[in-house]
Order: structure tokens, then C-alpha cells, then sequence
């Protein structure tokens, strides 16, 4: 199967964990060996989020120059770039010899008009205490809310996307086999001018929303979003909390999900199944074989499937991928 994977920023840098580069660079090589059992059965697209790291580069970028912050283009940019980089060598080191990998910057179009740009709700960067949060606000004059976890964390606008600039490329390379990394942190957010020229803008796009788009794009048979909770939860934090299985777009439509983090998740997955994907994935990053099974996570369809006949690939499914494992680099 043909699968677009998309990582979350914090299963790449977990929460309460050290913002440096020995850290990330353990958790890429962690989720390397998980995307690479993947990449030996199907072919993977990946994508990755990048909220952590864009936040502590534009901390980074105030101490040096506070009178003149760098835009969020530039630093998602950077950061996009950064990760890339770390996703490809370690998925390079895990993956059989003679297979290729390409890391893309992505630019990615969005509506300057998009009324996200009013109301800031893409969390970035670290958690800080309340008091430290109240301090960076006022001395940067950042939009700042409450983490779920205490303390407060800063919000960017989150617009949605529009176009990815450069889809016929990445297509190109998937179509050759080619593992390719892109649209990483949503893509670099940029929109149409007047004189139909593009610019950076002040944002940053969610991923999972661009992820869905690139899976529509590519043709993809699955969307996986990996992040650092195990499933989707219904009434999250409440009496009757329970994690949800198999579950339709439908039934998803009727309940209530936070704004700045699963809330894009579900959207992008019932966007990506109704669109004609067979199935929509959320859970955690060492599950992801287990989620694509159909034995974790949380899985998104049009239609519930019974045990038996769980998704393709599987003995008693049914059902026929529509890229075949042939076009996959698999081990000798």
C-alpha cells in the first residue's frame, strides 16, 4: 500500500524532554526504526510536524535580535529543513541498502483572506510555567493559551491549506520509488499576491490538514498520524473517557475535539477517508505497523469494518490495495 506518514512534533521530541539536538535526535532514530518496518511491506511518504522546534527557534532568534524577530516562513523553513535531514539519515541507516530518500521543502499556498489569521490557536514550542508564560508574553507580545498539561504554551495563526506548490515533484519521485520526506511542518506557508508572485507569511500550517492533502495528491490508500497518545479518546478528561477504534466520519462528525491538537487530526482523517482513502489512522508512533493492521490506534472508514475483514494487505480482507507492494523498496 501506498501510505502517507505523518509524524507529530512531539513524538519526535517529547513533552517535558530537553529541547536538544542529542534528544531529537534519538527520538528520529526511534521513529526511523518504526517508519522502516513500515517502508519493507509498503511505500511511505513522510511528513512531520515541527511545533516544537519552530518555537524554540523563534525563542532562539528573540535572544539574538529581539527588536527584529525572524517570520515564521523562514523558521519553519529551517526547521523543515532541519528534521528532514535527521528523518533521512536514520531512515537511510535503518533501510535496506540500494534504497533512495528525498528530503523537499514544501511550500504550500494559503488563503491570505483565511480567517485563522484573526485568531491564533497553533500551539508552538515549549510548555512554560505560568509565571515564565507571562512573562515571554508580554516581553514578546506572543498570543499564549493554557496547556492541557498546565502552564502556558504559545499560539500561531493556522490557516488552512490551500495547494502544495510542489506536488509534481514529490509525485515524480514517489512514482520512481523514491522514499520521500516533504511537507514537512505543514509546509512553508506562503500566499498569492496580486501580481500572482508568492511571499512568506506569519503562520504555520497545521500538518495533519497539509498530510491529507498530500495523501488526496499522491493517491494514497492510508493517512497515519503518529503522534504520543495511543488512540483517539472520547470524552478526553471525563467520566466516561474511553479510546475509540474503528470509527466512521460520520460518527466522529456528532463529537467535540480540541481545537489546537487532536481536532486537526480528525478532521484531516475524515477529509482524507471521504475523499476515497481506505483508511485514516491516529495513534501512537511505535503502533504504526499495529494501527495500519488494524489492531491499534484508532482507525477511521467509511464504513466499520468487522473483525475478520480488518484492512487490505490482511488474509481474510477482501480487499485490493491500489499500489502494490512491488513498487516498494523491500530487503533482499
Amino acid at each position: 500500500m501506498r501510505i502517507v506518514v505523518a509524524l507529530g512534533g512531539n513524538a519526535l521530541l517529547k513533552r517535558g524532554e530537553p529541547m536538544t539536538a542529542e534528544a531529537q535526535h534519538t527520538n528520529v532514530r526511534i521513529a526511523a526504526a518504526a517508519l522502516a518496518d513500515l517502508a519493507r511491506d509498503h511505500q511511505i511518504i513522510v511528513a512531520h510536524g515541527n511545533g516544537p522546534q519552530v518555537g524554540l527557534m523563534a525563542l532562539q532568534a528573540a535572544a539574538y535580535a529581539p527588536e527584529t524577530l525572524w517570520p515564521l516562513d523562514i523558521l519553519g523553513a529551517e526547521t523543515e529543513g532541519m528534521i528532514g535531514y535527521l528523518i533521512e539519515q536514520e531512515l537511510m541507516n535503518a533501510l535496506p541498502n540500494g534504497t533512495e530518500c528525498a528530503t523537499l521543502l514544501t511550500r504550500v499556498e494559503v488563503d491570505p483572506a483565511d480567517p485563522a489569521f484573526d485568531q491564533p490557536t497553533k500551539p508552538i514550542g515549549p510548555v512554560y510555567t505560568a509565571e515564565d508564560g507571562k512573562l515571554i508574553r508580554a516581553e514578546h507580545r506572543w498570543s499564549m493559551v493554557e496547556d492541557s498539561k498546565g502552564g502556558l504554551r504559545r499560539v500561531v495563526p493556522s490557516p488552512l491549506p490551500v495547494a502544495i506548490l510542489g506536488i509534481r515533484p514529490i509525485r515524480l519521485l514517489v512514482e520512481a520509488g523514491v522514499c520521500v520526506i516533504c511537507a514537512g511542518g505543514g509546509g512553508i506557508p506562503v500566499v498569492r499576491g496580486a501580481d500572482g508572485n508568492m511571499e512568506g507569511v506569519e503562520a504555520v500550517i497545521d500538518k495533519d490538514r497539509t498530510s491529507a492533502l498530500l495523501a488526496q495528491a499522491l493517491d494514497a490508500d492510508v493517512l497515519l498520524m503518529l503522534t504520543d497518545v495511543e488512540a483517539v479518546f472520547r470524552d478526553w478528561g471525563g467520566p466516561d473517557q474511553a479510546a475509540i477504534g474503528s470509527i466512521t466520519p460520520d460518527a466522529l462528525d456528532a463529537m467535540t475535539f480540541a481545537t489546537g491538537s487532536m481536532g486537526p487530526k480528525i478532521t484531516a482523517a475524515c477529509d482524507f477517508v471521504r475523499a476515497g482513502g481506505t483508511m485514516a489512522g491516529i495513534g501512537r508512533l511505535q503502533d504504526a505497523r499495529r494501527i495500519v493492521e488494524g489492531v491499534a490506534g484508532t482507525q477511521v472508514r467509511m464504513e466499520p469494518l468487522a473483525p475478520e475483514n480488518r484492512l487490505p494487505g490482511e488474509k481474510n480482507s477482501g480487499r485490493v490495495s491500489k499500489h502494490q507492494p512491488e513498487a516498494v523498496q523491500s530487503p533482499a
